[in-house]
């Protein structure tokens, strides 16, 4: 049994047809079928199903699919680390983060480059509690930098620094000309809020359930940018981070503070116990911790 066969028999399984997974795989049919037969035969029971309609896999089969799939994982997961062995001043840096950090990312990156100018960075957004979580134990992120509280047992998480959350209204909104604004002024008012998963929404829903008020939910959102866009459009108002507002914004719009405690969030940086960092990597951890310590 090797790991050529497994990979054939779980690409089949998922597929639950032999010719696509050929295609997949770029082998003819018959070589598919016959690999699959040679491993019935090593593994002495049938494993898959075959008629007319479709291909379901034995109870044979979904033990070893489920016992095959974990180890091709590991497998996958093991060579990431032995090509990452090699990364002390070249390779890829695969970064998942928020929306907010835009005003002092570029700053550590450019640091960063100066000293790994070989390096490649792939910036992606990683938003949910469980997106943080898979993207780092899939290997897609090498390190996370976001506002979820996220502790697990194979994830460190430090944190970085603290956010407050503002609200954004429309310029000429009756509410952008008071001094003081409370949570309960605003339960009447169309709230524009993440969708579920994210933590953003938690501290909102929270700060209004502390001053026993209710939102108006009336959108959500996945990106600050589509709320930014809803409150230009004078369709409601939303709460987001206050340094995603850092920078220009547009004149339509106004920001304001709330009069609640419970609006701040804090962003960390994450990254896997386990997994083996290259230098460049540890390096990047190092630099985004210090400009924090030095602020």
């Amino acid at each position: 049994m090797d790991i050529k066969s497994l990979h054939y028999f779980v690409t089949v399984a998922d597929q639950l047809s032999y010719s696509k997974a050929a295609q997949i795989l770029h082998i003819s049919q018959p070589s598919l079928s016959n690999a699959i037969k040679n491993l019935e035969i090593e593994v002495g029971s049938p494993l898959l199903e075959r008629n007319t309609r479709k291909v379901e896999l034995t109870d044979a089969g979904k033990i070893l699919y489920k016992k095959a799939e974990a180890l091709l994982s590991q497998m996958n997961i093991l060579k990431k680390e032995m090509e990452e062995v090699k990364l002390s001043g070249s390779g890829v840096l695969h970064i998942g983060m928020i929306e907010s950090v835009k005003h002092w990312l570029p700053k550590v990156l450019s640091a960063y480059q100066e000293q790994f100018p070989s390096v490649t960075i792939k910036l992606i957004e990683v938003l949910s509690g469980k997106d943080v979580k898979d993207s780092l134990r899939n290997y897609s992120s090498h390190i996370i930098i976001t506002n979820q509280y996220v502790f697990e047992e194979d994830i460190e998480s430090h944190p970085l620094y603290h956010e407050r959350l503002v609200l954004v209204l429309p310029k000429d909104h009756p509410l952008a000309s008071k001094e003081s604004i409370a949570i309960k002024d605003l339960e009447k008012e169309p709230f524009i809020i993440c969708k579920e998963g994210f933590q953003t929404r938690e501290d909102i829903l929270e700060a209004f359930h502390l001053e026993q008020a209710v939102p108006n939910l009336k959108y959500e959102i996945e990106r600050f940018e589509t709320a930014i866009s809803l409150v230009r459009g004078n369709l409601g108002i939303t709460i987001i981070p206050e340094n995603y507002l850092y920078g220009p914004i547009h004149d339509s719009v106004v920001w304001k503070t709330l009069d609640s405690h419970a609006l701040e969030r804090t962003v960390y940086i994450t990254y896997l116990k386990n997994r083996y960092l290259a230098p460049a990597i540890q390096s990047f951890i190092q630099s985004v911790r210090q400009y924090f310590e030095e602020e």
